[in-house]
């Protein structure tokens, strides 16, 4: 979630609380920054939520919608793997956090998983809470997702595909697909097989990378706008193949050129307000930047200690909610920078240059992307 475009000097207050349940994984993705990134931090960390923290992330959480006024609050019960510790204690950790809410601020509660471990029950019991369940995925085949593996290198598929088949029979529940691009993978197989899961939206997500630890190359003659080029493809099938599932990335797109904010940290320059409880009470930076750094998330802040208006105050969170003016000369002097907005925070880091004060990795790929769109919708209004 975002809130409006900033041009602003108040900090805008979060409305995204991520608390992680489970600080451990039972797959091993090949491609995983979390785990197989620079930051070890996870190590250190239970690998469970004690309720003692739940209680206590949930009169921060009522404190600081008490203070400001929220209406609504997200909180995604997160990990690691939330679906370890099973649906009871979710269910749980749910009921805690909705107890101490001010009056007149209601909670929509989501969980990410992997799909290995969702049961007809499991889908049940956190339907009938309340929750949404988004899945991750690589594709809708068995090959598409050969990089999700388990510890003892055994494909994830035959579990994950029982999930999507609950889950395609709850669309009260079903949240949607996220899939992290691999440009190998033929863009047409992998849109189409995503679709063919009928799935109420799908985002795709570029890998995190940035200048110091650059994109996986694409295999054959490599090209200027690789991730560009795979993303235009799938935009074409999207925007021509009639009604389908919603494109986050592209809906995003579409909206801001038609002047409507993001609630995105992938495009715009809507301020960030999210932030994560880890397992031991620690406030952090969204999780995407511990794919630069170790220690890069971290804030130095805990929910026993710290309100989250402080951590509102911390430089790294400031940064993120500073729009235009947060961004690298070259991004603010771009055309395209409403739009674009610098692209994802943590694709814009640079050892040698000492952080994130850069145009994006995938600049030129962005570019790329966000051109083709507003020609495609530019001949589409042309045509009416």
């Amino acid at each position: 979630m975002a809130g409006e475009q900033t041009g602003r000097s108040a900090a805008v207050p979060f409305r995204q609380f991520v608390l992680k349940v489970h600080s451990r994984c039972n797959l091993a993705c090949t491609y995983c920054y979390l785990y197989a990134g620079p930051d070890h931090s996870w190590r250190e960390r239970p690998p469970t939520v004690a309720d003692a923290t739940v209680r206590q992330t949930a009169l921060r959480i009522a404190e600081h919608a008490r203070t400001h006024r929220l209406r609504e609050v997200r909180i995604d019960l997160h990990g690691g793997e939330p679906l370890l510790t099973g649906p009871g204690p979710l269910l749980a950790q749910a009921a805690a956090l909705r107890a101490v809410l001010p009056a007149g601020c209601t909670a929509e509660f989501g969980v990410q998983t992997n799909g290995t471990l969702l049961t007809p029950n499991t889908v049940d019991t956190l339907g009938a809470a309340g929750f949404r369940l988004g899945l991750s995925l690589d594709g809708g085949t068995p090959g598409l997702n050969r990089r999700r593996l388990d510890h003892a290198g055994r494909p994830s598929w035959p579990a994950v595909s029982r999930a999507v088949r609950l889950l395609h029979d709850r669309p009260d529940v079903f949240a949607g697909i996220l899939c992290t691009i691999d440009i190998t993978a033929d863009p047409a197989e992998v849109y189409g097989s995503l679709r063919a899961l009928d799935p109420p939206m799908l985002d795709f997500l570029l890998p995190h990378a940035n200048w110091s630890s650059p994109p996986p190359a694409p295999l054959g003659p490599a090209g200027r706008t690789p991730y560009g080029d795979w993303l235009c493809a799938v935009f074409d099938l999207w925007w021509d193949g009639g009604p389908g599932p919603r494109v986050r990335v592209f809906t995003e797109i579409l909206g801001l050129l038609l002047g409507r904010p993001s609630s995105s940290e992938a495009v715009g320059l809507s301020p960030v307000v999210a932030l994560v409880v880890d397992t031991d009470g620690a406030i952090e930076q969204v999780d995407s930047l511990k794919s630069t750094y170790e220690g890069a998330a971290a804030t130095g802040l805990d929910v026993f200690h710290h309100t989250f208006d402080q951590a509102l105050a911390h430089p790294g969170m400031a940064a993120r909610q500073r729009g235009r003016d947060g961004l690298a000369a070259p991004c603010r002097a771009c055309a395209l920078v409403e739009v674009c907005g610098g692209g994802n925070y943590a694709h814009r880091y640079r050892a040698d240059t000492g952080g994130f004060a850069n145009p994006s990795v995938y600049c030129a790929d962005l570019e790329r992307l966000i051109r083709h769109i507003a020609a495609r919708l530019d001949a589409a209004v042309s045509r009416n």
